[in-house]
């Protein structure tokens, strides 16, 4: 079947194209009856325009940067997810960019990328969201930008997070209350704000319950499954051995149990492991992880709110939401 156009609209709406395009971008001075003919024949057709095309014809933009250092990690996907459903429900397109701050000309290439792409607004993800460089190539080129999980500045732009301090505090807090008091940590990637917040989260925890954490049960990851594993070999062989240990994302934990299966250890009855995130690797493991929900489908669908929120004008624009997370309670954690 030959693709619908806006000419075929306008022609049984009985109007002209120019007057379709309005009502589809929701644009001013079209009468309340032409606007409703014009809708019900859209519905009638199931016309879905091109979000290229509407972006090059009108003075607005539908198209949405999701800005990512790694879109191959599994927290990407989560994120794209929630972002693409959020932004056709919306009448927007989403583009996926990539930014590697450790290359020499990652401001040229941005700069390329802005000038091609006419972007109506852009996300930033964790750890690139909270560089400043970046958000002023972004400033200097009008595109409005909202955040997630920002850690600096973050009265500069509109932005998406959870309290991650208190979801490791409350994470903590159901390890203690199992019994567990060796409990190790491993800190995620030191690039990422979040890292630094849910250590903190943690040591509160810990402090709280009269058992500051011991140096010798902290060790750096950085968010990779294969950092979990080399941390859990260094804290599984080391000194004082943990009854627990709290990985400050799932892909570590996983990492963790690994090691635990490795040296025959048994999860959850001589070791708890828990995990932060709630990826879906985290139900496909077997004990299924304990873990903080952080809902990342729906950080990246209110990031892409925010945005629309903004082209539809400052009186509408929320400047930041903080979502909820959860405790997930399985298998990898017991009573000791």
């Amino acid at each position: 079947m030959k693709a619908l156009t806006i000419k075929d609209v306008a022609r049984q709406a009985g109007v002209s194209p120019k007057t379709v395009s309005r009502v589809i971008n929701g644009e001013a001075h079209v009468r309340p009856a032409v606007r409703e003919a014009v809708a019900r024949v859209v519905a009638e057709l199931n016309y879905r325009p091109n979000t290229f095309a509407r972006s090059l014809s009108s003075t607005r933009s539908f198209l949405i940067g999701l800005f990512f250092d790694d879109p191959a990690c599994s927290y990407a996907n989560d994120v794209l997810l929630g972002a693409l459903e959020r932004a056709r429900s919306l009448g927007r397109h989403v583009v996926i960019e990539t930014v590697s701050l450790d290359r020499s000309d990652w401001q040229a290439r941005l700069e390329d990328s802005l000038v091609g792409l006419k972007l109506g607004g852009a996300i930033l993800t964790p750890p690139i969201c909270d560089c400043a460089d970046l958000i002023a190539i972004f400033e200097r080129h009008a595109v409005p930008v909202v955040r997630i999980a920002p850690g600096n500045d973050v009265d500069r732009t509109p932005y998406v997070s959870i309290d991650d301090r208190a979801a490791a505090r409350t994470m903590a807090e159901h390890l203690i209350a199992l019994g567990h008091r060796d409990i190790a940590f491993i800190k995620g990637n030191p690039t990422h704000s979040a890292t630094h917040r849910r250590w903190l989260g943690f040591r509160d925890a810990m402090n709280a319950a009269g058992m500051p954490p011991d140096d010798r049960l902290v060790v750096q990851g950085d968010f990779t499954f294969r950092s979990g594993i080399v941390a859990a070999e260094a804290l599984l062989h080391g000194p004082r051995a943990p009854d627990a240990i709290f990985a400050s994302n799932d892909e570590m934990a996983l990492g963790v149990l690994v090691a635990a299966m490795r040296a025959q250890i048994a999860v959850p009855q001589k070791l708890s492991i828990v995990g932060f995130d709630d990826a879906q690797l985290a139900r496909m493991a077997w004990p299924q992880l304990t873990t903080i929900r952080q809902p990342n489908c729906d950080m990246a669908a209110a990031a892409v709110s925010l945005l629309a929120d903004r082209s539809d004008g400052p009186e509408s624009a929320r400047s930041s939401i903080e979502l909820p997370y959860e405790l997930i309670v399985r298998a990898s954690s017991c009573g000791s």
